[in-house]
């Protein structure tokens, strides 16, 4: 499961353009906390925290408590606004969640067993369409990552969602198809040695 973040914050006292970049230049990054019942919050959070956590991997399918004057909010983040040039935090959306409340996420997945693959053996490179897989889950269970298991294909073959164990309570966010995550596909040398050989063979 992935881990609980926790993030200090402090209320903001004015909101607007000219704030935020008053904010910015003490380090601090403006956020809003929403959804639930209750009003959104306008917060500032400390960019080195923010920056430090968003460089873990997996920030954004984690549960994040917002902590304000010794209050925790349970909220997921929903976005990040970054600067085109130097790629800082400028402003993040997070929604508030309740106990036993359903979330999307988005979560990256892994390949295990390579060895075992009879295609990536004989030189064949995996192909990886889908690099995270969009997940319905109870958010206390939002999996770290999803491991797929790739013993047994072999070039030329798919993927398909349909091959993925997932963990119990977990479901996949597209239901009218059986999407492909990734292809053992033929490298251009192994491709040419074959044509040859099957040349040579007529």
């Amino acid at each position: 499961m992935s881990d609980t973040l926790i993030l200090p914050a402090e209320t903001r006292e004015r909101a607007g353009k000219g704030a935020s970049r008053e904010l910015r230049r003490t380090g601090r990054v403006p956020a809003v906390v929403y959804g639930g019942k209750s009003e959104p919050l306008a917060i500032h959070l400390e960019e080195k925290e923010l920056a430090r956590q968003l460089g873990t991997g997996h920030f954004f399918n984690s549960i994040i408590e917002i902590e304000i004057d010794g209050k925790k909010h349970r909220t997921q983040p929903k976005d990040v606004a970054f600067h085109p040039v130097s790629a800082r935090p400028l402003h993040a959306d997070f929604l508030r969640i309740a106990k036993g409340a359903t979330v999307h996420v988005n979560v990256p997945v892994v390949f295990i067993n390579e060895e075992l693959s009879p295609g990536l053996k004989r030189g064949g490179v995996l192909n990886i369409v889908r690099h995270d897989l969009e997940l319905v889950c109870d958010a206390e269970k939002i999996p770290h990552e999803i491991a797929i298991d790739v013993t047994g294909f072999d070039l030329g073959e798919s993927i398909h969602f349909s091959h993925v164990a997932l963990p119990k309570g977990v479901e996949s966010a597209i239901t009218d198809r059986d999407f492909t995550i990734a292809t053992i596909a033929t490298p251009s040398a192994l491709r040419s040695e074959e044509g040859e050989a099957a040349e040579e063979a007529e």
